[in-house]
C-alpha cells in the first residue's frame, strides 16, 4: 500500500471507529499527543476525546465520505482534508447531522502512519 492509499486508509479507520465506538482503533491510529480542534475552537487531547466516546458523551451514528482532496506527502509529514455527513449527538444535544470537514495531519513514526492533528469545520 502506498503512504497515500495509508493515510486515506486512516481517515476512513477513525471515521468508521468514531461510529463503531472501536476504542482499541483509535488508540492505535491517534498519535499519543494527538489532538482534535472542535468548531467551537476547542482543543481536546486524544484521550478525553476516546473517553467521551466511550462514556457517550460524544455520539457517532454515522459518517458517510463525501469527499477527500488535498492529499499533501512530505517525507514522514502528511495532511489531508476530508468531508463527511456526520450524525452525532454531542455533549448533550441532539442529534444532528453536520458537513463535517477535517483537516488531519500524520505522521511517519517508526514505519507507521499516526493520525497527529485533526482541525474540525464545516463545509
Amino acid at each position: 500500500m502506498s503512504d497515500e492509499e495509508q493515510i486515506i486508509s486512516l481517515y476512513r479507520q477513525e471515521n468508521e471507529a468514531m461510529v463503531k465506538k472501536d476504542l482499541v482503533t483509535l488508540n492505535q491510529i491517534l498519535a499519543p499527543s494527538m489532538n482534535l480542534v472542535h468548531m467551537t475552537g476547542m482543543v481536546q487531547p486524544k484521550l478525553e476525546w476516546i473517553d467521551q466516546i466511550q462514556n457517550g458523551q460524544m455520539k457517532y451514528f454515522d459518517s458517510q465520505e463525501e469527499h477527500i482532496f488535498d492529499v499533501v506527502i512530505d517525507g514522514d509529514q502528511a495532511s489531508l482534508i476530508g468531508q463527511n455527513l456526520v450524525r452525532a449527538s454531542v455533549w448533550g444535544g441532539g442529534v444532528t447531522t453536520w458537513p463535517l470537514q477535517i483537516k488531519m495531519e500524520f505522521q511517519k513514526i517508526n514505519g507507521q502512519w499516526l493520525i497527529t492533528n485533526q482541525i474540525a469545520s464545516t463545509y
